[in-house]
Order: C-alpha cells, then structure tokens, then sequence
C-alpha cells in the first residue's frame, strides 16, 4: 500500500444493480492508495451487483445511506455504472442532490460507463467535455455535455470513462487526480 492519498476520504455513491467491477477496481487502486471509503447507498443494508447489468455478481456492505452524508465529509466521489444503479440513482432527490453539490464544490468527481447519467439528472452536464458508455452519450449531448469517445476524460473536476476495459486507467487517473487535488 502506497501513501499518497493517505488521510483522504472517498464516497462511492451505489444503488442496487451496480457493475460489480466498477465498483470493486476504483475501490480497491483508491485503498491501496491509502484512501479511506465510504460506499453510500440509498438504504442501509447491502446492495445486489450485477456482472454486463444481467448476471448477479453477489453483494456490498452499504456503509452509510446518502441521505445522512455531505459533501463536506469527503475529499472525492465515484459513481460507478450499470444500467439499473444510475437509473435508481437519478430518481432519489437525496443521490441527486449530492451529486450536484460535490460537483459544484470543485471536488473530484470520477464517473464510468452509465454512471454520468446521474450528473445529466444533477444538471452538472452543461458544457463539460465527457465520455461514457455509448447508449447514453445522446443523453449526455442533450444535457449541453461535449461528448468524445476517449478512454478518459478530464474535465475540470471531472473525470469520466467509456466501460469496464477503461478501469485502469480511470482508476489511476482518478489516483492522481485526487493526489493533485489534495495537495494542491
């Protein structure tokens, strides 16, 4: 275990049917890193995984609901994707909310594959450059995003990715991000 996000807090902000890899690989480079995290969830208890949104792939211990968390408790945010996780997602005032203000807090905020769609439903998607898994790059366009098929993306305190073959690298960018973000 290296150091360099020694002290750093992260969410994970999770819903039942989330991409199971997307959850686990950020998780795993952001402790190794040193990171503590957090996975929030809409309620308490566990939620389901999938494996390609169909297979079910087991579950996570949920750590805290969103509704009881701030942005003001984290140093970073990931959503991961899955079709259903998002989707349950943008239909929580609570999950919306939260997503917005660590957004406009200027904090890191690290989203892959159908996990943007939750930034679409915050309204934090207007003239930012991002990517995404493709069926949902129309959404992205009509939420006043710049869309590009690149394997990450940054923008400002954005950082986005396609799908499951992008996670190294959006791990290690979301790594060094919160490294540089942290330390100034």
């Amino acid at each position: 275990m290296s150091n360099e996000l020694q002290g750093i807090k992260i969410a994970i902000l999770a819903a039942d049917g989330v991409e199971k890899v997307e959850l686990e690989q950020p998780r795993e480079a952001l402790e190794r890193a040193g990171a503590q995290v957090q996975l929030l969830s809409l309620k308490a208890g566990q939620i389901q995984a999938r494996n390609h949104d169909l297979e079910p792939a087991g579950a996570f211990d949920v750590d805290r609901e969103v509704s009881d968390a701030s942005v003001g408790e984290f140093d970073g945010l990931v959503l991961p994707g899955g079709t259903v996780n998002p989707d349950k997602l943008r239909l929580n005032d609570s999950a919306v909310s939260f997503v917005r203000d660590f957004v406009v807090s200027g904090k890191p905020v690290a989203a892959i594959c159908h996990g943007p769609w939750t930034l679409v439903e915050a309204g934090v998607a207007v003239g930012r450059t991002l990517t995404s898994y493709p069926s949902i790059r129309t959404d992205l366009r009509n939420a006043g995003a710049h869309v590009v098929d690149e394997e990450v993306v940054v923008d400002g305190n954005l950082i986005t990715s396609r799908s499951p073959s992008d996670l190294p690298a959006f791990s290690d960018t979301l790594v060094k991000q919160l490294e540089h973000a942290t330390t100034g």
